[in-house]
């Protein structure tokens, strides 16, 4: 509003998840039984994060919508998201009066114009650096990055993804196909693992 002495909301962080965010109650939602007992609390419903995917499209094609896009996807976690995205990009694209070429790969580099990566966790950012560095060899016009999660870490290198769909805690969680030791990718919503899930899944 202007002239209010409040701070505007700073959207390139995406949706805060605060420090004391307490999370949801594991029993107001459904979820893989075989998971019962392992899990802190629901971090973010999975329809929440499916709006926010949602909106995250938006925003990209209102960006560089103008010219074909390669999508990259960081493997495994990132491929949730990454599928996700992509469906509401076309749809985005089928429902305006300019057509959008897309193409999704899996970080096998070559030539590339309009690139868009997409990853689900940003941490530290030092491996999203070292990958951006490896691919602008390649000379593209651009590259942005989206990234569902972005880890609040004081050992963080400054890194800010071009679109981010949540900022949350240094926490350690699963869901939406975020893993364990491979365990979790099918549960749908993003949760904080227990202490108990981390040793029953320990390898």
């Amino acid at each position: 509003m202007a002239g209010s002495s409040e701070e505007a909301p700073d959207y390139g962080r995406g949706v805060v998840i605060t420090d004391d965010w307490p999370g949801y109650d594991l029993n107001l939602f459904t979820y893989p039984q075989h998971y019962y007992g392992d899990l802190e609390y629901v971090l973010i419903p999975h329809g929440i994060v499916v709006d926010r995917t949602e909106r995250l499209a938006k925003d990209i094609m209102k960006d560089i919508g103008n010219c074909d896009i390669m999508v990259l996807c960081v493997l495994k976690g990132g491929y949730k998201f990454c599928a996700d995205l992509v469906e509401h990009l076309k749809n985005i694209s089928r429902n305006s009066d300019q057509f959008v070429s897309m193409k999704v790969d899996f970080i096998r580099l070559k030539s590339y114009k309009n690139v868009l990566i997409v990853e689900d966790v940003v941490g530290t950012g030092r491996t999203m650096k070292a990958l951006l560095s490896s691919i602008e060899k390649y000379k593209p016009n651009m590259i942005k990055v989206a990234s569902l999660l972005v880890k609040r870490r004081p050992r963080s290198d400054g890194f800010r993804p071009d679109y981010v769909g949540f900022e949350i805690p240094d926490l350690f969680v699963v869901g939406y196909a975020l893993d364990y030791n491979e365990y979790f990718r099918d549960l749908n919503h993003i949760c904080v693992i227990n202490e108990h899930g981390k040793e029953k899944y320990r390898v």
